[in-house]
């Protein structure tokens, strides 16, 4: 693809995805499906300036609007952010615009004009508003505010970077030190994490499901924020273990493997489909000792009248933790979905509750940063049943991991700029009774 075209299919992908409910992953992988012909290089281009510009959308909102224009903008969203971002001038953008091919079209006078009028200009400006310059919603700024205080900055900066690739070396199969060779055998190069003693992280993006350490069921794609999650559950060979939010079963997998496949470890979800979706991965793990099953099956189990004892509750949320890797989502969350989040979070607390045996833990994990979703949850799920309790977060961290744990407080909260993996809140929740 020459340069042009690739601006074209950038403006392409973002006027489709400004028009549908899909985050920008999926509205990548659906034209890179419909045009096979683009190689990889073309791809990680088109890729990189599409997240660029969504990471920079109220900047250029911003710009634009004081330029007089309203919404939508069509390709001058694009062609703003390329002037702006100083990465072409006006003349180039021009010249762009002009060849033949598949590159966007002549570039009309009113287009000219904006254009010109940007020459200049950068796209963060002190008279920005605090939430325009943060690239958040304003709506959400005193929930954030509440969060880091004077660590605002830092955080609403780290949302914005792009998230590296972490990988967790499967010990079902292997260890990380055999991954971590296993992999460079096949050109990719990756450090052990900080925090995690699963954790492998890639250099540079690369095509990880491509290669045999993955087919194989050497490493999984799990963020290290995850990793350590899972870890904190605490699961043993042995125990029984429920996991009631189970999705595509990235932390099941995880619980699978510090059992050593040995045990019960059940995966439940309200979305059985989603469960189907994990099947191949738990075949590759080796972890075909998992059952899957429904939420309500689960809920009513009659094998399970003694409860388990280790109960995770990775929670529907808000995602705020991972908008490094989905920065549209962030636009896309409004009052009424945090409200739902929120309900269904008090839903999967009490429902959980009851799989617990006294002795057992209830884990409760968020990709979350906002404290409605974390604290408050926990707080309120605490004064409602006083059958649990909170269990210090570094007590768990220095029987599982082993080092210094990075929190100090009652609970884990991992951030980007604090512990460079995406933002995780975890709850280890003690029910009271003899085992």
């Amino acid at each position: 693809m020459t340069p042009a075209a690739r601006i074209q299919a950038v403006i392409e992908i973002l006027a489709d995805m400004y028009t549908s409910a899909r985050l920008a992953e999926q509205m990548l992988a659906d034209h890179y499906r419909k045009r096979r012909y683009i190689g990889s290089k073309d791809r990680r281009a088109v890729s990189a300036l599409t997240y660029d510009i969504i990471r920079h959308r109220a900047r250029l909102c911003w710009h634009l609007e004081h330029a007089g224009l309203a919404p939508p903008w069509g390709r001058l969203e694009t062609l703003a952010f390329l002037l702006l971002s100083g990465r072409e001038s006006l003349p180039s953008l021009e010249g762009l615009c002009a060849e033949a091919g598949y590159g966007p079209g002549e570039l009309a006078a009113a287009e000219v004009s904006v254009l010109r009028n940007l020459e200049g200009r950068e796209l963060s400006e002190e008279s920005q508003p605090t939430a325009v310059r943060r690239e958040m919603p304003a709506w959400l700024l005193p929930s954030f505010e509440r969060a880091f205080g004077a660590d605002l900055t830092d955080e609403l900066d780290a949302l914005l970077l792009e998230a590296p690739l972490d990988l967790r070396c499967n010990t079902l199969k292997t260890n990380r030190a055999e991954a971590q060779v296993a992999l460079a055998g096949e050109g990719i190069a990756a450090a052990s994490t900080d925090l995690s003693p699963l954790g492998l992280r890639v250099a540079e993006r690369r095509a990880v499901r491509a290669t045999r350490s993955y087919t194989n069921g050497l490493v999984e794609i799990q963020d290290e924020g995850s990793q350590l999650a899972a870890l904190l559950c605490d699961a043993r060979p042995g125990m029984i273990v429920a996991d009631v939010c189970a999705g595509g079963g990235g932390k099941t997998l995880a619980l699978a493997a510090a059992m050593e496949g040995k045990g019960r470890l059940l995966a439940a979800d309200v979305d059985p489909r989603r469960l189907d979706r994990a099947a191949g991965r738990l075949r590759r793990a080796g972890a075909d000792f998992v059952e899957r099953l429904p939420l309500a099956d689960l809920l009513q189990a009659e094998d399970l009248t003694e409860g388990c004892d280790r109960v995770l509750v990775d929670a529907p949320c808000s995602g705020s933790g991972a908008w490094r890797r989905q920065p549209d989502a962030r636009w896309r969350l409004t009052e009424a979905d945090l409200a739902r989040y929120r309900a269904a979070q008090q839903e999967a607390l009490s429902g959980a509750a009851a799989l617990v045996r006294p002795g057992g833990r209830l884990v409760y994990v968020t990709c979350s940063l906002m404290p409605e979703e974390n604290e408050d949850q926990v707080q309120t799920f605490l004064q409602d049943r006083p059958d649990f309790t909170a269990h210090p977060v570094a007590e768990v961290w220095a029987s599982v991991i082993g080092q210094s744990c990075p929190v100090a407080s009652p609970f884990l909260a991992l951030t980007p700029a604090r512990h460079g993996t995406d933002g995780f809140f975890v709850a280890v929740l003690d029910r009271r009774g003899a085992a």
